[in-house]
């Protein structure tokens, strides 16, 4: 009996472990990608355009701190004039392995508001927004 309760403790403090760390983990990727945002934003309001991509890769280096950020993929290119502003200009896939934490992903869009996306609502919404071209240059 007393190695029952014992392995069921164990078991349980591993799993809440494990969904304590994904959690912190998508805790700090969304900081980062606000933090992105805000940087996004004020550069928007200061030269009245979204930043070139050549900009986002110097701010890339300073937001590799947050290792918890990941692949960043910015979609500036492919953003035109009149997009809409809740058009998707960066996202980073997250892929959790555990009981309660699921795929997805952790969007910037051009209004500068992050969210976090189902795995499969964001695979419909970028296979929306995505052109040809863009698709063949950034496989999923």
């Amino acid at each position: 009996m007393n190695f029952v309760i014992v392995m069921t403790g164990t078991l349980l403090s591993v799993v809440g472990m494990v969904e304590l760390k994904n959690r912190i983990n998508r805790s700090e990727a969304m900081r980062a990608m606000e933090n992105l945002g805000q940087i996004v934003s004020d550069y928007k309001a200061k030269n009245g355009s979204i930043p070139p991509e050549s900009h986002i890769e110097g701010i890339k280096k300073s937001l590799e701190g947050h290792v918890r950020l990941g692949s960043l993929q910015y979609r500036a290119r492919w953003i035109e004039f009149d997009s809409p502003p809740d058009e998707i200009l960066a996202y980073v896939r997250k892929s959790y392995h555990s009981l309660f934490s699921k795929p997805g992903a952790i969007v910037l869009r051009i209004d500068g508001s992050v969210q976090w996306m189902n795995k499969k609502d964001f695979d419909k919404l970028i296979a929306l927004q995505q052109s040809p071209l863009e698709v063949e240059m950034h496989p999923q």
